[in-house]
């Protein structure tokens, strides 16, 4: 299950998220909601088992240490999470403290995923991120003395050149605090975006595709030598600790999701929620789904998911027939592999390629 948590202090230089930017938080009206919208969705008595949670945003920590205890509370409502369940929350470094995380630990929270971004100061700033680098590690020192060991870091790369960050400085400091887990993104930059606005005032440039490629393979290979899993485009993990949560995702799960702007797949079909918040409570509130849109998955929409999202993932992909001929000129390059079982798995040069393979796979899959 996924539940989105949409308040943000501040909206960040390049989040094209559905947030809310609030100075103090309604955690009143948020919990009521969240519970309204179980009711009206899930109106009977059963309660479904699930094995991973997902607090996302927005930024959850926002909530505090009884916010997210109400929060669970709600979602225990219908879910029975089963012995050893995954349960993730979002935190950015300035909303942890030892109460909050006693209360998220008493809660149920066993994983916190830690924004960091950035170690430089002034990356952070330019951001617009709430936090300075030092609160990075007082909150990963604070969330484990709490008794929550299982801690993910966040970074950004492929920042515009004139800003002068040093990535692998930042990938060394991110090593040196020892996480169980790192998610790296590239910088996008989308239109209705500070950033995107930057941009379109000829202000800031974005980085080059070579930029962007030299920073993600020094990151597959500095972490990788760290001894993490690089086990998909984004994820590096520790033996044991890669993101359950996520990984349903990729394996196309089915997963239920809860508050504004939050998606569901049943194995069939895909929803979505109203996007804003105040949309969102409304709907609820006057005892309507606040679904906004819906969709199928047809069989060509599947065959093309199937193949991404296995390529995406170092599970990787059965080839079909005679592919292992048509991906040959891939292994020669060095895009990828294949085992004696006949799976091909992407390399850190082939995920460079990820759209482009995929939708040239899925082309030749079409025809069969």
């Amino acid at each position: 299950m996924y539940v989105h948590v949409p308040f943000c202090a501040r909206r960040c230089a390049y989040c094209d998220f559905s947030i809310a930017v609030r100075r103090v938080v309604p955690t009143d009206e948020y919990v009521n909601a969240l519970e309204r919208e179980i009711g009206i969705r899930f109106p009977g008595a059963d309660r479904w088992a699930a094995d991973t949670l997902y607090f996302g945003g927005g930024t959850p920590s926002r909530l505090g240490g009884n916010g997210v205890e109400r929060v669970l509370d709600v979602v225990r409502q219908r879910v029975a999470l089963t012995p050893g369940a995954e349960v993730t929350l979002e935190a950015n470094p300035e909303d942890v403290s030892d109460d909050a995380v006693e209360s998220w630990r008493r809660a149920g929270v066993n994983r916190v995923s830690l924004g960091s971004q950035s170690f430089d100061d002034r990356v952070l700033t330019w951001m617009h991120r709430s936090h300075d680098a030092a609160a990075v590690a007082r909150a990963l020192q604070i969330v484990r003395a709490g008794g929550i060991e299982n801690v993910s870091l966040d970074l950004i790369f492929a920042l515009p050149s004139e800003l002068g960050r040093d990535w692998q400085r930042d990938v060394g400091r991110a090593l040196e605090l020892e996480p169980q887990h790192l998610s790296l993104y590239g910088l996008t930059v989308e239109p209705h975006t500070p950033l995107g606005r930057w941009r379109a005032r000829g202000e800031v440039a974005e980085s080059p595709e070579e930029h962007y490629e030299v920073e993600f393979l020094y990151a597959d290979r500095a972490l990788t030598a760290a001894g993490f899993d690089h086990y998909e485009v984004s994820n590096f993990g520790l033996p044991q600790r890669h993101s359950r949560h996520n990984a349903s995702y990729w394996s196309l799960v089915p997963y239920a999701g809860l508050g504004p702007s939050a998606h569901e797949f049943d194995g069939r079909n895909r929803r979505w929620n109203e996007p804003v918040y105040r949309d969102w409570v409304q709907a609820v509130n006057e005892g309507r789904d606040p679904m906004a849109g819906s969709e199928a998955v047809e069989a060509d929409s599947q065959l093309a998911e199937q193949v991404y999202l296995c390529l995406r993932s170092d599970h990787g992909l059965m080839l079909w027939r005679d592919e292992r001929a048509h991906v040959e000129p891939w292994i020669q390059a060095g895009w990828a592999t294949v085992d004696h079982a006949g799976r091909m798995r992407l390399t850190a040069l082939g995920w460079l390629r990820l759209d482009a393979l995929a939708a040239d796979l899925t082309l030749v899959r079409s025809y069969y």
